[in-house]
């Protein structure tokens, strides 16, 4: 990805929190189109509240985001939604629901009454069988997997995930960043708040948050050069 090129998201100095308590401090980040970019960060960095931010489900108190080229900022999370950005949280699916009705409510999201339902179940097999039973019917893998699906469903320009490892065993965590893998190459964007550094496999640039401010920005190569991460993150001495 060109270091030129024209960013699809950008987020200029983030401010928000709940409240009287602010989580995040003037948190810049940016995602360019078909690019893979990780949010790093423990738990309680405000990874999750800088993630609800962008999609509008709690609002910026200060600084400025943009979709495309267009503020959105104060606009409802349905308005940013229609520009393109897909949210999937940690809980992803509507477990009450079959397989397939959740799909088709991703779908709708952005006006797409009829999803390329073959196409996903061609991605993620272990649904199709199951297509008619309950969410709630899937191991907690297999919900990543249909939560994933759900989010695509909606042919979004960029999917912004919540810890898609939580909960999961170290085996379904591989199979998620092999998924993630093969979507790089269909032009989507990715946006994925980890704490697992695994997900760095899948990364074209990453950012640390920590104590909600943006501690380093850069590739993985440079993340891997400085020494404090290195002991942080990969128990590098």
């Amino acid at each position: 990805m060109p270091p030129e090129a024209t960013p699809l998201l950008t987020a200029q100095g983030v401010d928000a929190g709940y409240g009287t308590m602010q989580v995040l401090w003037g948190v810049d980040l940016d995602v360019r189109a078909g690019e893979t970019v990780l949010l790093l960060g423990t738990n309680g960095a405000g990874k999750t509240t800088f993630l609800k931010s962008l999609v509008g489900l709690i609002e910026a108190r200060h600084g400025h985001i943009r979709l495309g080229g267009a503020d959105v900022t104060r606009m409802r999370s349905s308005e940013r939604m229609r520009l393109g950005m897909t949210y999937m949280s940690e809980l992803a699916v509507f477990p009450d629901l079959s397989i397939e009705e959740n799909i088709r409510i991703g779908a709708q999201a952005l006006g797409h009454p009829n999803p390329k339902i073959d196409d996903l179940y061609d991605t993620f097999p272990v649904l199709r069988d199951k297509r008619r039973n309950p969410a709630s019917s899937l191991s907690g893998g297999q919900r990543k997997m249909l939560g994933i699906a759900k989010a695509l469903a909606a042919e979004p320009r960029l999917l912004v995930m919540d810890e898609p490892s939580a909960g999961l065993s170290p085996l379904f965590v591989k199979e998620v960043i092999r998924i993630l893998s093969d979507l790089r190459g269909r032009g989507l964007a990715l946006l994925i708040a980890e704490q697992n550094i695994g997900f760095l496999e899948v990364a074209t640039r990453v950012f640390v948050l920590e104590g909600g401010r943006i501690r380093f920005s850069g590739t993985v190569a440079e993340m891997s050069d400085n020494e404090a991460l290195r002991q942080a993150y990969f128990g590098l001495k």
